[in-house]
């Protein structure tokens, strides 16, 4: 019988943790899946752990990548099901996440995307990441997106396999913000529903990109560089965003690391904002940021991510 739902779960020498994930897929409270773990190359023994299991709804695809997006992309390909959601191999499935998942979907043929909310472990502290459940149109996914105003992360994003294929899954030229990318280039042709129910864990490992600060202009440059029309559409918000992340490495005491960035901002020839510029986007940049934050929470009742 074909699966209604294709789990991809792109993983690289987390043996344990993917385990952990994949345990949380198959304790599902609906069993008409497949999940597919792309191996990225590991080298710890990912894939004789994998082996050990005998559940035919696992599928294991091993190979050398280049990259847990080049990865992604491999598991679109191969899913059989009209729906995709992501597992990213350090975080855990809650038991509803994939009949409630199929249900936003059954109940509106027209859906393309869905972003979930979730739990976030990080340092021994919890933090409930919970988004309105309400449907936001294609301007105003893009509008929360670049103001940061929703909460997004791997786990949370399902879509209609066709629509991932539309826009050409995953940038493999992406390595950090990775989602936020992906779900920019969805924003140009569809809306996207978000759910206010909690349905999965993100465990923030030490060895995960996205939480280094090192690198972080770079990555935002990268991002831009994708999307130029960002730039001229929310001219405050690009300056804003790296002034906000200098200004916490200057308040934390990490000199080198404000300077660092603020020398990347320069030689990126997406920013190369000065200080002034800087200075002056903050100012703007959270001036919009803040009141497009409150006009989201008053109409649909969150806070800024």
């Amino acid at each position: 019988m074909a699966p209604l739902i294709t789990v991809i779960t792109p993983t690289h020498n987390r043996r344990e943790t993917v385990l952990r994930a994949i345990d949380s897929v198959l304790a599902q409270s609906m069993s008409r899946f497949e999940h597919i773990v792309v191996d990225d190359g590991s080298t710890d023994g990912t894939e004789a752990a994998l082996a050990r299991i005998s559940d035919p709804r696992l599928v294991y695809v091993g190979a050398k990548w280049r990259g847990a997006n080049a990865a992604r992309n491999a598991g679109i390909e191969r899913a059989r099901a009209p729906v995709v959601t992501f597992l990213d191999s350090d975080d855990v499935y809650l038991p509803h996440r994939l009949e409630r998942t199929l249900a936003w979907f059954d109940d509106n043929p027209a859906l393309q995307v869905l972003l979930s909310s979730f739990v976030s472990l990080k340092s021994g502290r919890t933090t409930n990441c919970v988004n309105p459940e309400t449907f936001v149109s294609p301007m105003l996914l893009e509008r929360t997106l670049v103001a940061q105003t929703i909460f997004i992360a791997g786990s949370a994003i399902s879509a209609r396999r066709e629509a991932l294929l539309e826009i050409g899954g995953y940038d493999s030229d992406i390595t950090r913000m990775q989602d936020r990318e992906l779900l920019l280039r969805l924003a140009l042709r569809f809306g996207a529903q978000l759910s206010g129910d909690i349905d999965w864990t993100k465990y923030n490992s030490q060895n995960s990109i996205s939480g280094r600060r090192a690198g972080y202009v770079e990555a935002y440059a990268n991002l831009m560089g994708k999307h130029p029309h960002i730039a001229r559409s929310y001219p405050q918000i690009p300056p804003y965003m790296i002034a906000r992340q200098i200004i916490a490495d200057i308040l934390r005491g990490r000199i080198p690391e404000a300077f660092e960035g603020y020398m990347a901002n320069r030689s990126s020839k997406a920013l190369g904002y000065s200080l002034p510029e800087l200075a002056r986007g903050y100012v703007q940049g959270r001036r919009w940021r803040r009141d497009l934050s409150n006009k989201f929470r008053t109409e649909f009742g969150t806070r800024p991510a």
